[in-house]
This record gives C-alpha cells, sequence and structure tokens, in this order.
C-alpha cells in the first residue's frame, strides 16, 4: 500500500500507468493516419477519432455522472467540458453539504487539492513570459536563505527542478510539519534537514519543494503568490470564484464542504486549510472559472502566457513512473503536469488532486481532440473524478468505453484513506509487559526538524505535546516501554495509530520518523 503521506504522489502515478503513458511528442497537435496534413511522425495518432466524437461523449455524461454517484453516494460533484474554445457542458450534481439542502451548481467552489499544482505552473509560465523568470532560473536567486542539505544541489536548483519534483527532497517532505502546525516559512527552512536522494534523476513528489520554487517566482515578482495568481491568471480569465487563499474560499457562500467516509456513511468532518502550501495545494475554484482556465490551456497559453512559455510545463521533465516492463508505458512528469500519451497515441496532460479531509478532483486535456473535462468533487479520495474523465476520454478516442476504470481507480486510490502508523489495525498484546513508572518517561525531548516533544504525567496518563500550537494527543500504554497514540490532519485518516518508544533518553514516534528524523532526544 502506498502510505498517506504519498497520498497526492498516489495518484498522480495512478493516473500516468493507468491511462497508458509514454514520452510525449514535441508538440500537443496530432493528426490522424487518414489526415492530408503532412505532420512529422510524432504528432501522428494511432487511431482516428470517431465521427462526432466529441458532442457523443458529452452526450453520455449525465449518465456518467449519476451511475458514479449511485455506486459511491458521494455528496456532490460538479463537470466541465471545453471543445471549440468554448464550455459545451458545465453542471452541478448533489449537494454542497451532506443532509442539508443547497445543492451543488455551476457557480459551486470546491478545494482543488494538487490540481492547484497545474494551476500554479500556468502561473508560472505568464512569469516566464514576462521576462521576469525562466523555469531554469536558480531559487536561491530569488530565495536567498533557502537550502537543501547538499549545497551544490542548493546552488543549482531551478524552478522548474521544483516545479517537476526532481529535487531529490523525499516524497511528500514537510507535510506533516504543516500537520502539527508550522507555517510556510519554518517548513521550508526545515527542508535543508531532509535526507535527499539523486538530484534530477529521482522523481518523489513534494508539495513543500513545489511550494519553495512557486515561492521563489513570487518573489522575482515583488509580490505574494496568491496576489501573483489573482493578477496574472485569475483575473485575467475572468475567474472570479478562484482564489488562493483559504479565507476567500470559507468566505465563499456558495461552497463545498468535505467529506469523508466513517462506516460507510459520508460526513463533514473536517476543513482543510492549506494555506501553508498554497501552490502546491491551496487553490479554490467553481467549473464555470475551471472552464476559462481548461480553455486557456487549448489556446496554447493565450491570452495569459506565450505558447513556448507553457509548453515545458505540459510536457515530459522526469520519469514519474518508470516502465516495469518492456510493453509497458513509462508515466511523465512536466512542471506542475503529467504528461502522457494515450493508448490511441494522443499526447495528454493531467492532474489529480486529493485531501484525505474531503476533496478529489481531476482534469484531462486531449488536445488533438481539442478537448478538455474536470471533475470536482467533495468527498475524500475513492477514484470518482479520475474514472469519469478516462471514460470520457474512451468515449473521444474509441466511440466506447474500452476498461473498467472505476474498478481501476477505485483499487488504486481508495487505498490512500487506509489508517497511517505501525500499529493501525493491530490488536493490543494480550499480556503486555509493565510499564516503568510513569514519571520516568516524562520531560522534553528535542528534535532539531519536528521541535520538541514533551511527555506530560496527568490523571488520566501521560500525553505527548509538540508543534507551535502544542498539540496534545492522549498515549496509552501499548507494550513495556511502547505507548500510542493516534495522530490527526490531513495524513492521519481515520484509524491511524503509531508507536511512541522509549528508550534511555530517547523518545521514537514512528508517525515522524518516515525520513529516520522521528528520534527525540531528552534534555537534548
Amino acid at each position: 500500500m502506498v502510505p498517506a503521506r504519498g497520498a497526492i504522489a498516489a495518484v498522480v502515478v495512478s493516473l500516468t500507468i493507468l491511462m497508458g503513458c509514454a514520452d510525449s511528442t514535441d508538440d500537443e497537435h496530432t493528426a490522424s493516419p487518414t489526415t492530408t496534413t503532412a505532420l512529422p511522425p510524432n504528432q501522428v495518432a494511432g487511431v482516428d477519432l470517431p465521427h462526432d466524437a466529441v458532442d457523443d461523449a458529452v452526450d453520455e455524461l449525465d449518465d456518467l455522472v449519476a451511475s458514479l454517484m449511485d455506486d459511491t453516494h458521494i455528496p456532490g460533484m460538479a463537470v466541465a467540458v471545453v471543445h471549440g474554445g468554448k464550455t459545451v457542458y458545465a453542471k452541478g450534481f448533489g449537494v454542497r453539504q451532506e443532509g442539508a439542502p443547497d445543492k451543488v451548481d455551476t457557480d459551486t467552489v470546491f478545494q482543488l487539492a494538487s490540481v492547484s499544482k497545474s494551476v500554479a505552473a500556468t502561473v508560472v509560465a505568464s512569469q516566464v513570459g514576462a521576462g521576469r523568470v525562466d523555469w531554469t532560473t536558480p531559487v536561491v536567486e530569488h530565495l536567498p536563505g533557502f537550502a537543501l542539505a547538499d549545497p551544490a544541489t542548493t546552488a543549482e536548483l531551478t524552478v522548474g527542478d521544483l516545479l517537476a519534483h526532481r529535487s531529490g527532497l523525499p516524497d511528500h517532505a514537510g507535510d506533516r510539519l504543516e500537520d502539527i502546525g508550522y507555517d510556510q516559512a519554518a517548513i521550508l527552512d526545515k527542508l535543508r534537514l531532509e535526507p535527499l536522494a539523486p538530484f534530477r534523476i529521482t522523481y518523489e513528489y513534494t508539495n513543500f519543494g513545489f511550494t519553495a520554487g512557486a515561492e521563489a517566482v513570487a518573489a522575482a515578482a515583488g509580490t505574494d503568490w496568491a496576489q501573483l495568481s489573482a493578477d496574472a491568471v485569475y483575473g485575467p480569465l475572468g475567474m472570479t470564484s478562484t482564489s488562493s487563499r483559504f479565507a476567500d474560499f470559507q468566505a465563499r457562500p456558495n461552497r463545498a464542504v468535505g467529506h469523508v467516509n466513517i462506516d460507510g456513511e459520508w460526513v463533514a468532518r473536517s476543513v482543510r486549510d492549506p494555506d501553508a502550501q498554497s501552490p502546491a495545494g491551496g487553490v479554490s475554484s467553481s467549473i464555470e472559472d475551471m472552464a476559462r482556465w481548461l480553455t486557456m490551456l487549448l489556446a496554447d497559453g493565450a491570452p495569459i502566457a506565450p505558447a513556448d512559455a507553457l509548453l515545458p510545463a505540459i510536457t515530459p521533465q522526469v520519469i514519474s513512473a518508470p516502465a516495469t516492463a518492456p510493453t509497458a508505458r513509462a508515466g511523465n512528469y512536466g512542471y506542475g503536469f503529467n504528461a502522457s500519451t494515450s493508448p490511441a497515441g494522443r499526447t495528454t496532460y493531467s492532474h489529480s488532486g486529493a485531501f484525505a479531509l474531503g476533496a478529489a478532483t481531476n482534469f484531462l486535456v486531449i488536445p488533438s481532440a481539442d478537448v478538455a473535462i474536470v471533475a470536482l468533487t467533495n468527498a475524500a479520495p475513492i477514484g470518482v473524478p479520475e474514472a469519469l474523465t478516462a471514460e470520457f476520454a474512451d468515449l473521444v478516442q474509441f466511440g466506447e468505453i474500452r476498461e473498467d476504470w472505476r474498478t481501476l481507480y477505485h483499487d488504486v486510490i481508495a487505498p490512500l484513506g487506509d489508517p497511517e502508523g505501525d500499529l493501525a489495525g493491530q490488536p493490543a498484546p494480550a499480556n503486555p509487559a509493565p510499564a516503568q513508572p510513569l514519571p520516568s518517561y516524562t520531560g522534553t525531548y528535542a528534535n532539531e526538524y519536528w521541535g520538541p516533544a514533551t511527555i506530560t504525567e496527568t490523571p488520566q496518563g501521560l500525553t505527548l505535546s509538540i508543534g507551535p500550537a502544542g498539540q496534545t494527543y492522549p498515549l496509552t500504554h501499548w507494550d513495556g516501554d511502547t505507548f500510542a497514540f493516534v495522530p490527526t490532519g490531513e495524513n492521519a485518516p481515520t484509524g491511524s495509530r503509531s508507536s511512541v518508544v522509549f528508550t534511555g533518553d530517547t523518545v521514537t514516534i514512528d508517525f515522524f520518523d518516515a525520513d529516520g528524523l522521528g528520534t527525540f532526544t531528552e534534555g537534548g
């Protein structure tokens, strides 16, 4: 299973594998074998589009969405399709919040989660086009205090490296710092403590690495990221319901509330505030606005960015999912986009978004068919928007749905909601060894990356406090010097449980130890 801390990465990789990715072509505009216009071989699609392909696929959408919602019982969904320079389909389905009467419509604002990365990449492309930065601009040129563990990597690291997830940072580095209350500045500073994989040849999906690259661009523009996004993309495109600030989402009266599945029921339980990683996951938008954005993409960036500034973002920059067999297509990632080739031989680009606390989104562009689709939902990820866009893509390219995309995507994505921690799902020992007297465990344990962890004795037992806000978790005795606690937050789905192991003057917390950084030293 893919750990929850890699949830978005799993969505990205599943898309590139299941949709059948390969190295993309030099140009997005492909032609069928029967087209008389002379094109380079790498722009020729392997299968002709059916007659009236897009119109016929759009005609199927009402039934496809209805059946998906019947199958999964998700509360709400909104879908839009762009073709021929205009929106040809836009509808809302279901409700904004389970148990409430307000319906989803085309103006309902959803949290986009990691679809924000693709939106952010178009903001960066606008600045590339304006000459303020380039994809190859060193990050330290505009964020001089930013550093990774290796000074040579820090010096060479570019905006593009971070937006392509090829910096060498570990998968989802920094995400759990956000869960315990650290702000963006503190998290970006702590990335220097993360172990690094080989630079530019390793793909590891990293929200805060991506955020650092985008923040360097905002610094070059002399403004903050949310304002740059509004000035460069949202305003010019008329995306009046779109923002990169969580407060704006919260202020929208027509907004979709996130839901998680608890014992088979969709429940609005928590709210995800993604401001710390706004470029990577903080956009909120409606399908009306997203249709405007997709129209811009199909127009090769106009009027936001020149085509040559956008092209690097939507074409391969790193292998994201290496082929596992001679017959397999590899998955590729551009700058904030999956860059793929479909089984029909047509280049596509796409992205998914997922919040464990209640959002699942996806868009897919088939430029040679001049069509794009976006699907937004207010439910934790189980593969619904991905299945819909894959079914639509089959209809456009083949005139029929050729795979059971619903099962394929459910099987890949639903496990993202599985509990985290080494004790999740484990029965407590039947005959545990006794603990030492509780005062022997109390104290403050230091850790450069996570900050201090304080163990306190209360009348109810031990507690763990950690993070800038002093989040406190009760500890339950497990066995000997091992205790257990239930973590919370975006990276701790329902049922998560982690060990807290005391050894001499140290304590190791499994939930915080994915990159070997989870040992705290008393008095250190």
